[in-house]
């Protein structure tokens, strides 16, 4: 279930709520009781741990030299195909 922001344009206050995508959004603020809690818009947020595909492969640049412009192509590369 997805966690939404919710925020008072009243008096401010400021919420996160757990609800399933089919629920209806909320607007009443649990805090003043008006009927302005407006879901907000958030960026949805991740990290990446471990040793996965970002560790091994693109935290330090690109694997393929044709993507350094230095660097002579190789037939094999999709690169070299640009």
């Amino acid at each position: 279930m997805p966690i939404y922001a919710y925020q008072c344009a009243s008096c401010g206050h400021a919420e996160d709520v757990l609800q399933k995508l089919s629920d209806a959004p909320l607007t009443q603020c649990p805090a003043c009781g008006a009927a302005s809690f407006i879901k907000q818009l958030t960026a949805a947020g991740f990290q990446l741990k471990g040793s996965g595909w970002y560790e091994t492969d693109f935290k330090n640049g690109p694997a393929c030299p044709a993507a350094n412009k230095a660097a002579p192509s190789c037939q094999s590369c999709p690169a070299s195909e640009a």
